[in-house]
């Protein structure tokens, strides 16, 4: 039978039935009767059935089973009422780019939520799917974090159009606005959970030259180089690395301004506390000379505790400047003069700590194990 004749018999049975005619363009409503690995048969309440080829029924490379079933309801378009074998042509793919096109103009306009299926990466970002509708997801809006973008592909993502136009065909979307304003989101209610005095796990971000910037959960805050450790601290570096995770005391919180310091050394083992009953007026304790001024030396006696040699204190000699007869690291024994633990300040003396014997002062310096006989042999000759 040529296509003619199955065309006029197709006209006729209309009229014997006085059915609704259909035309290409139309969209119908239709259920899905049958699918198979080829192609979907519909019923559209009309004469004949209608048939989805694979490739009308969705731009993803899917068995047509994997898409729909038995039963399934949707919109399809009339491609052709007669394909020439007693059936009506039909494309699921083009019901949906008109259904589509309203709900992604709806969702841009009314800046909505969509949800994208990810089918390829490409130069410059991701190839993702509303339904049949391609919709482009640059790399830098892929996500606020780093990420690998081939880890994405056929993953369903959650976006938001950014940027619309249906001539150019020009369709961008971003996932990282979503995730930017649950992360905006997420720190406004930190900001106001934080508290001054109560200890957070965080990771070390940064190294900079007043300390580390240490990540509290969504929050950063700085570890000024003093509150890395009790101890006298010259480089962030020397206590911590990017990337350590850390348990720190929160300090001073502006959650107006977004400020919080943080500290890692423990609040509750403060060495002025915990060496009190050594710090007495006229002890004397070995210390290490830490860091020279003008006017002075600070002498380490304990880490996190030092006291100020003033120069009057160091010789009975005059000198210009304490590095004349002191060095860094070097350990000298002092007395303690003074104490004023409200202000954690000490005042020490070296002179008054060391014999006053000039000759014992003379070889003080010489290595350990040297017995006084030996300093003193040529006195007794």
């Amino acid at each position: 039978m040529t296509n003619q004749n199955i065309e006029e018999s197709m006209g006729a049975l209309l009229q014997d039935f006085d059915v609704k005619r259909i035309k290409s363009g139309d969209i119908l409503d239709g259920e899905v009767i049958d699918v198979n690995d080829k192609e979907v048969t519909v019923n559209i309440n009309y004469a004949f059935d209608g048939v989805i080829e694979k490739a009308e029924l969705t731009n993803i490379d899917k068995d047509p089973r994997e898409v729909v079933q038995q039963g399934d309801k949707l919109k399809v378009y009339v491609l052709s009422p007669n394909d020439g074998e007693g059936y009506v042509q039909l494309s699921r793919v083009k019901a949906l780019e008109i259904t589509e096109r309203e709900d992604i103009k709806k969702a841009f306009n009314n800046d909505e939520v969509i949800k994208v299926y990810v089918k390829e990466e490409v130069k410059g970002g991701l190839v993702a799917y509303y339904g049949n509708i391609r919709v482009f997801i640059p790399a830098s809006l892929a996500s606020r974090e780093r990420v690998i973008l081939s880890d994405l592909i056929g993953k369903e993502l959650e976006v938001k159009i950014i940027e619309l136009d249906f001539k150019s065909r020009k369709i961008v979307a971003s996932r990282r606005v979503l995730e930017d304003a649950i992360f905006e989101n997420n720190k406004k209610e930190l900001w106001k959970s934080v508290k001054s005095g109560e200890k957070r796990a965080g990771v070390v971000k940064k190294l900079i030259k007043a300390g580390a910037i240490v990540d509290i959960g969504g929050i950063t805050g700085l570890i000024h180089l003093t509150d890395l450790s009790w101890g006298r601290v010259n480089r962030a570096e020397d206590v911590v690395k990017e990337g350590d995770k850390v348990e720190v005391f929160v300090g001073e919180v502006d959650a107006k301004n977004e400020r919080v310091s943080l500290i890692l050394k423990d609040i509750n083992e403060d060495p002025w506390t915990t060496n009190e009953d050594k710090l007495k007026i006229g002890a004397v304790i070995e210390g290490k000379v830490v860091k020279f001024l003008n006017f002075g030396a600070f002498v380490e006696l304990y880490p996190g505790v030092e006291g100020l040699v003033h120069i009057n204190e160091i010789t009975d000699e005059n000198i210009a400047k304490p590095s004349d007869v002191l060095t860094l690291g070097q350990k000298v024994k002092v007395k303690v003069l003074d104490v004023d633990k409200t202000n954690k300040r000490v005042s020490l003396t070296i002179k008054d700590a060391e014999e006053k014997s000039k000759e014992y002062l003379k070889y003080n310096d010489i290595d350990d194990g040297v017995s006084l006989g030996d300093l003193f042999k040529d006195f007794f000759k």
